[in-house]
């Protein structure tokens, strides 16, 4: 008798402000809906922000990148063409003013305190930032979101007044640099990675190899 085999499952490296990222999970879905057998995924968080950070943790949007508008031009018409190919209504494609980093403190204390309501909770910050043109750096808004996906009152509070959390997540940020994630999404299953908001077939080649 043959034994039963367990679900793959697809390490998926993202940050809310990154669209690219919300159309790899919609390429994601895509995926797991014309697959016949289940497929997980398992978020860690990346920070797209942290070469623009001061050392309190806030954004300089003064502080020079290298990417100019014609950089930002071109993502844009990226992000519209795999918008399209994937059938994502998108409420801008863009946001440069948006720091995701409480929204991913509040997502990575919930992945392992409540995960029942982690996925809810989590897929909610995209589609709150992405789809609805909302500011997930807003307390205010994390709450609601919180709410929505049934996390326990106050939990937002709780988790952004423990500096422990932040301690977390950064920890996190180090891993993801270590195993050489450098750029987001990235796709991982067991040695292979994909890079970007890369089509399903792509990913069923990753998980699968066909």
């Amino acid at each position: 008798m043959s034994e039963p085999q367990s679900t793959p499952v697809v390490q998926v490296y993202a940050d809310y402000v990154c669209p690219f990222c919300y159309l790899g999970y919609a390429s994601f879905d895509r995926f797991r809906e014309d697959r016949d057998d289940p497929v997980e995924a398992d978020w860690h968080p990346f920070d797209l922000r942290s070469g623009k950070r001061n050392e309190d943790g806030s954004i300089d949007h003064a502080v020079d990148d290298g990417k100019d508008e014609d950089y930002y031009e071109e993502a844009r018409k990226n992000v519209r063409r795999l918008a399209d190919e994937y059938d994502v209504e998108l409420a801008q494609e863009l946001r440069k003013d948006v720091d995701s980093f409480d929204a991913q403190r509040v997502a990575w204390r919930a992945r392992d305190d409540h995960p029942e309501a982690f996925e809810a909770f989590h897929r909610s910050v995209f589609d709150a930032l992405w789809e609805d043109g909302r500011d997930i750096g807003e307390r205010e808004v994390l709450e609601d979101l919180a709410a929505e996906a049934g996390l326990p009152d106050g939990y937002v509070g709780e988790v952004l007044a423990d500096e422990s959390s932040e301690a977390a997540l950064e920890d996190a940020f180090r891993a993801a640099q270590q195993r050489g994630v450098s750029g987001v999404p990235t796709f991982v299953a067991g040695e292979h990675a994909a890079r970007g908001a890369v089509p399903p077939e792509q990913l069923r080649r990753l998980v699968d190899g066909t």
